[in-house]
C-alpha cells in the first residue's frame, strides 16, 4: 500500500510538471504540440509524454493537463497498435476533445498492407519484432481511417501501401509530427528500397464542431 501511494505521488508530480511545461510551450510558441507514448524520443519544442505523465485512455489525465480545444497537434508514433480497437477508439476520442478545431492527430503504426512477408512477420500481433508481443492489431489505411472517422476526425492518409502492394505518399509537414519510421526518415530505406515504412494517417478535427450537448451519442 505504501509503495502504491509513493508511486501514485510520483506520477502525479510528473503530470503536474508536464502541465507546467505545456503552459510554457504555449506561451513561448503560441501553439502546443504533444507527443504521446514518446518513450526516450524527445522532440524539441514538443511536450513529450509517456504513460506515467499522460495515459491516452484516461480522460482525467487529459483534464489534469489541458483545457478542451487547446492542443494544435498530437503525434503518436507506434502507439495505437499496442491498444485494442476499442481502446484505440477511446484514445482517439480523448485526443479529439482536447485538440483545437482544425488541429490534427497524426498516427503512425505498422502497415498491414506492406507487401514484405518479413515485415509482416515482425510487426503482426505476437510477431518477431521488438515490442510485437504486445501488439493488439495490425491496421491498414482503410481500418485506421475508419477508426479516426468514428472518433469525429477527417482522415487524411499520408503514407501507406494499398491492398495490391502499391505504395502511396502525399506531401506532409514534418513540423506537424516527425515520424522516424517513415519512408524518408528510416535509415533502413537508404538504398531506395522501402524495407521499413509506417502507415501514417492524419486525423483532422473539423473547424465546425457541434456543441457536446447536441452531438449524437450513438
Amino acid at each position: 500500500m505504501f509503495e502504491y501511494a509513493v508511486s501514485s505521488a510520483k506520477t502525479l508530480s510528473k503530470q503536474i510538471s508536464a502541465r507546467r511545461k505545456a503552459a510554457l510551450l504555449l506561451k513561448s510558441q503560441g501553439c502546443l504540440k504533444v507527443s504521446v507514448g514518446a518513450g526516450s524520443i524527445q522532440i524539441p519544442g514538443w511536450l513529450n509524454t509517456d504513460i506515467d505523465t499522460l495515459d491516452v485512455l484516461k480522460r482525467r489525465d487529459w483534464k489534469r493537463q489541458f483545457k478542451r480545444d487547446t492542443i494544435d497537434t498530437i503525434l503518436a508514433e507506434h502507439v495505437w497498435e499496442h491498444l485494442t480497437p476499442e481502446d484505440g477508439l477511446l484514445a482517439a476520442k480523448n485526443c479529439f476533445e482536447f485538440l483545437k478545431p482544425g488541429g490534427r492527430l497524426r498516427l503512425a503504426v505498422p502497415d498491414g498492407y506492406h507487401p514484405g512477408p518479413e515485415y509482416t512477420a515482425a510487426v503482426k500481433p505476437g510477431g518477431t519484432g521488438d515490442g510485437a508481443m504486445d501488439h493488439k492489431i495490425l491496421y491498414n489505411h482503410e481500418s485506421l481511417s475508419e477508426l479516426l472517422a468514428k472518433a469525429g476526425f477527417r482522415p487524411c492518409p499520408l503514407e501507406y501501401f494499398d491492398r495490391d502492394g502499391a505504395f502511396h505518399q502525399s506531401a506532409w509537414d514534418r513540423d506537424q509530427g516527425p515520424v522516424l519510421r517513415s519512408a524518408g526518415s528510416d535509415p533502413r530505406n537508404k538504398d531506395a528500397e522501402l524495407s521499413y515504412t509506417s502507415l501514417i494517417v492524419d486525423g483532422v478535427k473539423p473547424n465546425q464542431v457541434l456543441p457536446r450537448h447536441t452531438r449524437s451519442v450513438a
